[in-house]
């Protein structure tokens, strides 16, 4: 990231305005499929986002309670901003069917945004091309951030008329679907904002991200408790995954995409054309006894540059003890569990069923 202070935006309205369709040009030639210019004042989210967090919601993630309302205070993060210019890049990988993976208990499951490179690095390039080109035509203070500070991403996005947020708080797009990364530029340049996005809710009566939540973490429209949520629970969530909620996590061992799955607006998802978000490694065809017979060596070898790397081994292993938990008990998931039990740590082995009785994989 880079921020750049201390330079005068231009003042001349009709500047600003030629500036503001330059910068859906550059978007578009950077692989950018929206951009959108929006205000900073949020206090109207804060009372949602204050009541998330006194609900506990946010689980073991102790960031999202020590950065508070911030999120919701974009000139607290970057003082001296006027805008957020928001962008999204589609990541619906070409891959193996993914119903059909979560059908197969013998299948490992990723979610479909980690089969590739870290998408951090790869948006992240994009913004910034993108702000330093503004800022070579007007020279002004900004910060770029790809999920990497507190920012209210979307509802930001949702002002900037990127979509409207659907019942699993997920940002949903009419020609997009939810298949996409968000990315955010703060600048202090005084930018047209795009007209507020209608009020209309275009997820209608429809209930299908909350009826294909395996765990029931989506607990009413638009109220997420992240500590039941198969994303939280594979990713975020450092130590024992409660036993009641394994069950329900079937052949996920990373992320869980079902909510999207079931999006009836997700038939217009576009495949990316982003080359990074190619599946690597056969992680989209894998299967969880070819995965369980890694060594950290090969994690950390085969996951580099992957958003699954930061997940760390033991996590790995964790997630994976999980699933093959979950798969019918033949000859290989046996010993694959085994394996895990004799190489794995003590919490890795508190996710395994009692002693299967097989040899450890060779």
């Amino acid at each position: 990231m880079q921020t750049v202070h201390g330079n005068s935006p231009p003042e001349n309205a009709a500047a600003l305005l030629a500036l503001r369709g330059q910068i859906n040009a550059w978007a578009r030639e950077l692989g950018l499929e929206c951009a959108g210019v929006t205000g900073i004042d949020l206090a109207d989210a804060e009372p949602g986002l204050q009541a998330w967090l006194d609900a506990g919601f946010h689980g073991g993630m102790d960031y999202m309670a020590r950065h508070g309302l911030m999120r919701a205070r974009p000139a607290e993060l970057l003082p001296g901003t006027l805008r957020a210019i928001c962008v999204c890049l589609p990541y619906w990988p070409r891959a193996q069917d993914a119903r059909t993976t979560l059908a197969d208990p013998h299948a490992a499951y990723v979610a479909r945004y980690a089969l590739g490179r870290d998408y951090h690095k790869t948006l992240r390039r994009r913004l910034q091309k993108l702000a330093e080109r503004i800022h070579a035509a007007a020279p002004h203070g900004f910060r770029v951030f790809v999920d990497s500070a507190p920012v209210l991403e979307v509802e930001l996005a949702r002002r900037a008329q990127l979509g409207w947020r659907g019942k699993h708080t997920l940002l949903v797009g009419r020609r997009l679907g939810s298949f996409f990364f968000l990315g955010e530029i703060f600048t202090n340049l005084p930018l047209p904002i795009d007209a507020p996005q209608p009020a209309a809710n275009h997820c209608g009566r429809c209930t299908a991200c909350l009826r294909a939540c395996p765990t029931g973490a989506i607990l009413a429209p638009y109220r997420l408790d992240a500590r039941r949520c198969i994303s939280y629970l594979t990713i975020e969530h450092a130590g024992e995954i409660p036993a009641e909620l394994r069950p329900a996590i079937g052949n996920r061992i990373y992320g869980c995409d079902d909510c999207q799955l079931a999006c009836p607006w997700n038939r217009f998802a576009q495949r990316t054309r982003e080359a990074d978000f190619a599946p690597r490694h056969g992680l989209d065809a894998a299967s969880l006894c070819q995965l369980a017979a890694w060594s950290e060596d090969d994690f950390r070898q085969r996951m580099a540059g992957s958003a699954i790397a930061r997940i760390g081994f033991e996590r790995w292993q964790r997630n994976l003890a999980v699933a093959l938990a979950n798969a019918p008990a033949t000859p290989d998931v046996l010993r694959a569990r085994a394996h895990l039990a004799a190489t794995g740590s003590a919490l890795v082995r508190a996710h395994l069923p009692a002693a299967d009785g097989a040899p450890a994989l060779l």
